[in-house]
């Protein structure tokens, strides 16, 4: 395709640049759940669903719903989507081309005269990323009528509670048990993705088909140790929490990198008292887990947190661990599978099949229906960074796949 005929892709990535406006100041894109940014990036978002025939709402739990007039008179429905919500200084891909790009597909779809013969909505969740309250798929669990209202007492660095931000933002946290879905009416669960790795740039490809999703859990350790004078505290007997902590790093480090098919990150450090001259007292970081192998990160888990008390027992140290969020891998359905690869092949796009090392919102709608993924190639196989990046040629081209994707819907109806 010449750059020239992209002309879908073009658009998409305007959108796309226009979305990327509403951040906290700063390198690429902070845009937190129900924060400021959120509410007005909504405002476009709306624009966008009116534009491809939906209709806007606002639901309970802070997803931005728009549905076709054969959705929201009940019929079977397919939902496509993904998030708005980034990482801190994010790019402007991650979650928003999901919610972007079946928007431009039914759109052109629309100024094409082409009535689908199902229903479709289209999702703009709220939390997908967990930066704000470390709790995540919070509209995507609603959906599926999983979510567990603890949840909602998770709070931010404020100390706002995330049910209280609900309702400061319009959404209803009482009504959420009413967000669930019927799964006889859910024909199944679509979202598009950049890839978030190199893959695809290696094969030269511009989509990808996703067989699975990752499965992923996160534990908050804490070590406790004796804060001192940093100058008349002897070196022996010292119970430094950091000291410790830093051989609890190294270790995941080396376990990570030996043990095939588990990736990891400790991606958050506290110190306290955090002075130049004291013994620290205490530390609390994050761990993070990944395997598509649910053995293997139990194994690899029991491992580590076997070691940490190891060390912690060595140096002096009380040691608390704490699983804070847990989500096991699981599979897209054979036929989205099959329905992606035959669409992208009828629009001359090679899609392999290949796994996601990163979780998204179809591991809650697992729960509810099908679920399948389309990948994007992204530059340099980056994400979570200022500098993500997408052609409009590949843009493009997922467009169109999705547009045949969805009129390839039909035989399913």
């Amino acid at each position: 395709m010449h750059e020239q005929d992209a002309r879908l892709g073009h658009e998409l990535l305007a959108w796309l640049d226009a979305a990327g406006e509403h951040s906290l100041p700063g390198p690429g894109v902070t845009r937190l759940f129900c924060s400021r940014e959120h509410q007005t990036v909504l405002e476009l978002i709306r624009g966008w669903m009116r534009e491809a025939g939906l209709e806007p709402e606002l639901d309970a739990a802070g997803t931005l719903v728009g549905s076709c007039p054969r959705a929201a008179a009940g019929e079977p429905t397919l939902i496509l989507g993904s998030h708005q919500d980034t990482v801190v200084e994010g790019g402007k891909y991650d979650g928003m081309l999901g919610v972007a790009l079946p928007l431009m597909a039914l759109k052109a779809l629309r100024e094409q005269g082409i009535e689908l013969p199902y229903g479709v909505q289209v999702v703009a969740f709220g939390d997908e990323e967990g930066t704000r309250f470390q709790s995540t798929l919070i509209g995507s669990r609603a959906l599926a009528g999983t979510l567990d209202a603890q949840s909602l007492e998770a709070t931010d660095a404020e100390g706002v509670s995330l049910a209280e931000a609900l309702r400061d933002f319009g959404g209803n946290p009482d009504a959420i048990p009413a967000l669930a879905r019927d799964p006889e009416r859910v024909l199944g669960f679509c979202e598009v993705h950049i890839e978030q790795g190199p893959v695809l740039e290696q094969r030269d490809h511009a989509v990808g088909v996703v067989t699975a999703l990752t499965g992923i859990e996160r534990h908050r350790v804490t070590l406790t140790g004796k804060a001192g004078h940093a100058g008349t505290t002897p070196m022996p007997g010292r119970r430094d929490a950091l000291v410790g902590a830093s051989a609890m790093v190294v270790e995941a480090d080396r376990v990570l990198n030996a043990t095939d098919d588990l990736v990891g990150v400790v991606g958050k450090l506290e110190v306290r008292p955090n002075a130049v001259n004291v013994i620290p007292a205490e530390v609390t970081f994050t761990l993070e887990l990944r395997s598509p192998d649910p053995e293997v990160r139990k194994a690899g888990r029991d491992r580590l947190l076997s070691a940490f008390t190891g060390i912690a027992e060595q140096r002096g140290l009380a040691l608390d661990l704490e699983q804070t969020y847990s989500a096991e891998a699981v599979d897209c359905a054979d036929w989205m599978i099959e329905a992606l690869e035959t669409a992208s092949a009828a629009c001359g796009q090679p899609a392999e099949r290949l796994f996601s090392g990163a979780g998204h919102d179809g591991l809650a709608m697992h729960d509810l229906t099908d679920i399948g993924m389309l990948f994007v190639r992204c530059r340099d196989g980056l994400s979570h960074h200022p500098d993500e990046a997408i052609t409009a040629d590949d843009a493009d081209a997922a467009t169109r796949v999705i547009m045949a994707f969805l009129q390839g819907m039909r035989e399913r109806v």
